[in-house]
């Protein structure tokens, strides 16, 4: 089939690279965002699908939306079967959905219709979900509403991180998206409506939400410390310090909610509303992540028995 490939980040080159593997199909196109400023000098860069197309020759397009009509009309013109979608960041009105012979598939890092919308993967951890997986879906004008062509599911461990998370699903997604397309090439598909009861839906994660409430129940802080590696990390207050958690394990012990209650060269243990943290990796103000005894071996003065985290103030 003549594909369009449209995704933006690395999630999504992972797919289009599993596309070029498989050789079972013409890549023509591939959409993806405007090439934004990163980094300290804020430098245009382009996006890691970009980067991959243009390697493999791969005629790239990055329109802002799908408003103009000059954009609907290109898209057209590609005369493309079928559009696959990956985490592409851009909502595709009707008028694009309809113009592949077999219209649009997406991508999806959920078990749907559990966690429809931007952070299907953060939002299942931090929710302490026990399985996640990946959709294929045929798109529609709903978000994340279509029919389901292709579901492969996988634990979600004790210790997942969203980075940990991401990667298992980037690997379940490549077989799945190639399984679908083989379907819809040689018309065996059979899709499969969702449920729209059972949907729930899983907002962009904001730097607010990263900020930890240590009245909180330990377990729920350590599902949003892991739900939030890599971005946009968990945070606390040590008087006008911001700390970032890294990482973190449940432990019982008791004491007032973000009071430290146990230090030692190789130990910090943070009361919660109901259990403790026993913190293993943190990153000062300025400074690069660290396992505990080597932010003890300089800052232990900073973490004493007695001294209490505050969650008052924004990360930054």
């Amino acid at each position: 089939m003549r594909i369009i490939f449209a995704g933006t980040p690395e999630f999504a080159a992972i797919h289009l690279q599993g596309l070029l593997d498989a050789g079972e199909h013409e890549i023509i196109a591939a959409y993806t965002q405007p090439d934004r400023p990163a980094g300290r000098g804020k430098k245009l860069l382009p996006s890691p699908v970009k980067t991959l197309a243009l390697e493999n020759n791969i005629p790239v397009f990055q329109p802002v939306n799908f408003k103009q009509p000059s954009d609907q009309q290109q898209l057209k013109d590609l005369n493309a079967d079928i559009m696959v979608v990956v985490a592409y960041g851009l909502l595709l009105p009707k008028v694009i959905l309809d113009v592949p012979q077999l219209g649009c598939i997406n991508v999806h890092g959920s078990l749907l219709p559990r966690w429809r919308g931007a952070a299907p993967i953060q939002r299942a951890i931090e929710a302490g979900d026990k399985e996640s997986g990946i959709v294929i879906m045929q798109m529609d004008e709903g978000l994340d509403t279509g029919d389901m062509l292709v579901t492969a599911k996988c634990d979600i461990d004790s210790s997942e991180t969203s980075s940990s998370l991401h990667n298992k699903l980037a690997t379940l997604g490549v077989p799945a998206l190639n399984q679908a397309l083989t379907e819809l090439a040689n018309d065996s598909a059979t899709p499969v409506q969702q449920d729209d009861s059972l949907s729930c839906y899983a907002p962009k994660i904001t730097k607010t939400e990263a900020v930890i409430d240590w009245q909180q129940p330990a377990a729920i802080i350590d599902q949003k410390v892991r739900a939030f590696n890599p971005f946009p990390i968990a945070s606390t207050t040590l008087g006008d310090k911001t700390i970032k958690i890294w990482q973190a394990t449940v432990t019982d012990q008791q004491g007032d909610a973000g009071n430290i209650i146990d230090a030692d060269k190789k130990t910090i243990v943070v009361a919660c509303g109901k259990g403790s943290l026993k913190l293993e990796k943190i990153q000062l103000p300025g400074g690069k992540v660290l396992d505990i005894p080597a932010v003890m071996n300089s800052k232990a003065d900073w973490f004493t028995v007695g001294a209490k985290f505050g969650a008052d103030t924004l990360a930054r």
